[in-house]
């Protein structure tokens, strides 16, 4: 045997390998409500399921990437991302005043995880997308329901300064606060709840 051929032959898989088992980095996203700018309201609300509607596994965040696009480094939430949003939720209701229990609610915060990313490549980037349904906790019946965008983003990388993953869990988690704040603090939401909502009607997003 050719033991040359042989070596050139291995050494790209063991390096796969390698690769394959090294490269996801496990994060953990958090919510930080800005004190001062959001609107208080009456404990009327829980939080309840929001699902995973991404297409990618509940664990998945984004990857790093050289800026040819090769894959470097896969990025991973430590808990599923239906949960993250939920959790954030229920930080920003309490945050609000708006809490309750799921039984003394008269209304429950649903809905689906559009997308939940972070991206490198030549800019750190944070991106969050979420379908946000109100519904009515003692009829199930939804009176709100819209789409709300949160996207953060920092000038490009430099190769050789460190990890881009710490600036890249600081984006998404920066991205998915806006989402969740715009979607508490909106004004037409909230009109909906003080009015003891209307029902909900196909394109209201």
């Amino acid at each position: 045997m050719n033991w040359s051929v042989f070596s050139f032959r291995i050494m790209p898989l063991a390096f796969g390998l390698l690769m394959t088992a090294c490269a996801a980095t496990q994060v953990s996203l958090d919510y930080q409500p800005t004190r001062g700018q959001i609107v208080k309201g009456a404990p009327i609300m829980a939080v309840g399921r929001f699902a995973n509607a991404r297409r990618e596994d509940s664990y998945y965040l984004g990857v790093v990437r050289t800026p040819i696009g090769t894959p470097l480094e896969y990025i991973q939430s430590r808990t599923p991302v239906e949960e993250i949003v939920h959790n954030a939720f229920s930080h920003a209701c309490s945050a609000r005043g708006m809490l309750t229990s799921p039984r003394k609610a008269r209304y429950v915060i649903t809905g689906e995880v559009l997308e939940l990313a972070a991206q490198q490549l030549v800019h750190p980037y944070g991106y969050a997308r979420l379908r946000v349904n109100v519904v009515k906790g003692s009829t199930g019946q939804i009176v709100f329901s819209r789409v709300y965008i949160g996207e953060r983003q920092n000038p490009a990388y430099r190769p050789g300064s460190g990890s881009p993953v710490p600036l890249l869990r600081e984006l998404v988690s920066r991205a998915l606060q806006d989402a969740v704040d715009r979607a508490m603090d909106d004004p037409e939401m909230r009109s909906r709840l003080g009015s003891g909502g209307s029902s909900y009607q196909p394109g209201m997003l």
